[in-house]
């Protein structure tokens, strides 16, 4: 269906839903290629499936569908459209989802639901069953984490050279938003890795700590 919704949008046919003639006119202004948004879809159809991702690589994959392309549109929608510029900002949307994947293991599994690189748990000697039932994070599951979390990291410091690329009046918030995202990270760190039992958030006063270094940064 949603594939065929955007058929209409791309043909200048949209249904009468307020959000599909919000979205073609963001299309027919901006020109926006039609691939982000089928693979954003194709995302979409793979969490219904309730796929299980077997490598990192795999999860990777994932995560460009369901969170680069939106880092890939807005770059587009900014104005900014070289190959570099758009790698980089999908790049931040894959750090931010696997950063909500790192934090959010114990919900996804309550909700049947496992993210984690099946390879990974196979090394370190758990099934997809034995996760889903763990009320508590075992060592090795924090050791996940923490290699999910070494791998958003490593995205985000890639990401944020793109971020000089984008118009000075947008720079500031993308920048704000990938340092508040990435803070998810280092609490989750600070708290033990125990993203089972609790769900780690950041809070108002150290976000707004960060904004301010954000603000003097670009006085």
């Amino acid at each position: 269906i949603l594939r065929q919704r955007l058929d209409l949008i791309y043909a200048g046919t949209p249904t009468d839903a307020v959000e599909d003639h919000a979205l073609a006119l963001v299309v027919q202004h901006h020109q926006l290629p039609r691939v982000f948004l089928d693979a954003l879809v194709e995302g979409f159809e793979w969490d219904t499936q309730a796929r299980a991702y077997d490598t990192l690589e795999q999860l990777h994959d994932y995560a460009a569908r369901v969170a680069g392309t939106v880092g890939a549109m807005m770059c587009w929608i900014m104005g900014r459209q070289s190959s570099t510029t758009l790698a980089r900002a999908c790049e931040l949307g894959v750090a931010m989802q696997l950063t909500n994947i790192a934090r959010d293991v114990g919900e996804d599994a309550r909700n049947g639901r496992v993210y984690l690189p099946t390879r990974w748990l196979t090394e370190a000697g758990l099934t997809v069953d034995q996760l889903l039932r763990q009320s508590d994070a075992t060592p090795g599951v924090k050791a996940m984490v923490g290699r999910l979390l070494d791998e958003a990291d490593r995205l985000y410091k890639r990401s944020y050279a793109g971020i000089a690329e984008l118009p000075a009046d947008c720079r500031a918030a993308i920048l704000a938003a990938g340092l508040i995202y990435a803070e998810i990270g280092h609490q989750l760190r600070r708290e033990g890795l125990d993203s089972v039992s609790r769900r780690t958030v950041v809070s108002t006063r150290r976000k707004l700590m960060l904004l301010v270094k954000i603000g003097r940064a670009h006085v």
